[in-house]
């Protein structure tokens, strides 16, 4: 697996957060090894194996003091995902201890578990990024909480906002992803021990009890039922490495958009001698944003793989075990990259006010024509307003006129209101509501949660 995740964005100068160190082979086989040993202690506490037995165990479970060559060969001779390992540290245990090595265990208690243990690590070095990321995002809810643009719904000019508040809702949902995270650790991370079939009669009446040792051991809470094909908590795993993503490709593509040259609203980072495109040099392309639409992308993609992984048949199938082995290491290696690359960008994003005004005030005061209607319904009642306020708009658009000059125009509008009061209610800059509160509230959030991740603190949202 030490090439997954390996296809997208090599071109970009962004460095692995470490998830790929942590999905090759040699750290799943060690984090087996840390299994191996958790049970062995397990084991010796309860007097089921010598205290003895256990120290040499944990002791020699470690990759590095194994004959590389002999793991090798066994895994030609036998094809088998733990075997080989586990007679290689039988062996290097020696007698009389090296008996007891895997006892009572069965392949995917140790493996699975083991697994886990990784994606444990990964969960870390994700909420590390998100933690990074919502400091970023907090500095940009800040700056541009009174930076006035056009929100725009259905492609369209809607009302006036402001900057800040299109990042306060980054920020909202990227905090739903950290309670997330958190709130599915104890269901996640859990260590299995049943032996063959989860029904613990390899282990004898002291089954729960060394599959509870073993779960303290490692920091874990252990099964309540330890079947091999229960694999709903690693399915929710990827379900919501998947809703992150969705929400990282939300504010990727919406960053691409604005960078387009007809909106000119934002820039992601572009460092000096980076190249747009070999045939056009005037090209500063959105790559770093389009990394991460479309790592996100294949991210959502592993989803349905590990729904179809839940579905083991009877009480084991090495089916849905190779499916969701590859649905991990995948979404996990590409969320890495695609955080990597979002504090980037949040890191560098250049605003450009200028340009937000200057699109704002496209439609002529258009974009005002709820405020006016709204401001007119006082005196006629909301519809006649809005049927009003709807005939200037359309001959606005539709002939190219001045929405300012039509409402002034109208006997309708000048009844009840006086040019002064129209000009005023065309002012863009007046109608952003509560964007400003509502970004400077989400910095303050964003930074919370940042210092209590930076702590490994968890999050109050």
């Amino acid at each position: 697996m030490s090439g997954a995740g390996d296809t997208l964005a090599t071109a970009t100068r962004i460095t692995d957060p470490g998830l790929r160190a942590l999905y090759r082979q040699e750290s799943r086989w060690q984090s087996w090894m840390d299994v191996e040993a958790a049970l062995a202690r397990a084991q010796a506490g309860l007097g089921i194996i010598p205290v003895e037995a256990a120290a040499a165990i944990t002791a020699k479970a470690r990759l590095d003091l194994m004959d590389r060559a002999r793991i090798d060969e066994g895994f030609r001779r036998t094809g088998h995902t733990i075997v080989p390992l586990v007679w290689e540290l039988s062996r290097i245990v020696g007698d009389p201890h090296g008996g007891w090595v895997h006892w009572g265990a069965t392949t995917q208690n140790i493996t699975q578990t083991g697994d886990i243990l990784v994606l444990r690590q990964a969960h870390a070095i994700f909420l590390q990024q998100i933690g990074e990321i919502l400091a970023a995002m907090a500095d940009l809810a800040d700056k541009g909480a009174d930076m006035p643009m056009a929100a725009r719904t259905h492609g369209q000019h809607a009302v006036p906002a402001t900057f800040g508040f299109k990042v306060a809702t980054w920020i909202d949902e990227l905090l739903r992803h950290v309670e997330r995270f958190q709130q599915a650790a104890p269901r996640i991370f859990v260590a299995m021990l049943g032996g063959a079939a989860g029904t613990y009669a390899s282990l004898g009446e002291q089954g729960p009890a060394v599959q509870a040792a073993m779960g303290r051991e490692l920091g874990m809470t252990p099964m309540a039922v330890p079947s091999r094909a229960i694999g709903d908590h690693l399915t929710e795993n990827i379900c919501i490495l998947g809703m992150l993503a969705a929400t990282c490709s939300r504010i990727g593509r919406e960053i691409y958009t604005l960078m387009k040259t007809e909106f000119g609203e934002v820039e992601e980072p572009v460092p000096p001698g980076t190249v747009g495109s070999s045939t056009m040099p005037q090209k500063r392309n959105p790559k770093l944003c389009q990394d991460i639409v479309g790592t996100a992308a294949e991210i959502r993609s592993i989803v349905p793989l590990a729904l179809e992984a839940m579905q083991t048949e009877h009480e084991a199938d090495r089916t849905t075990t190779v499916m969701m082995d590859a649905a991990e290491s995948r979404a996990c290696i590409q969320t890495g990259d695609m955080l990597s690359r979002l504090l980037e960008v949040m890191r560098g994003l250049q605003l450009n006010p200028q340009r937000m005004r200057a699109n704002l005030d496209l439609g002529g005061g258009l974009i005002m024509a709820e405020a006016v209607m709204l401001d007119l319904g006082v005196a006629l009642g909301r519809q006649h307003a809005h049927d009003i306020i709807y005939d200037a708009a359309q001959a606005a658009f539709v002939e190219g006129k001045s929405f300012s000059s039509l409402l002034s125009a109208d006997q309708r509008v000048t009844a009840h209101m006086a040019p002064a009061q129209i000009n005023a209610l065309l002012d863009p800059v007046a109608y952003t509501g509560h964007c400003a509160t509502m970004a400077r509230d989400g910095a303050i959030r964003a930074r919370a949660a940042a210092a209590a991740l930076a702590r490994g603190m968890p999050v109050a949202n």
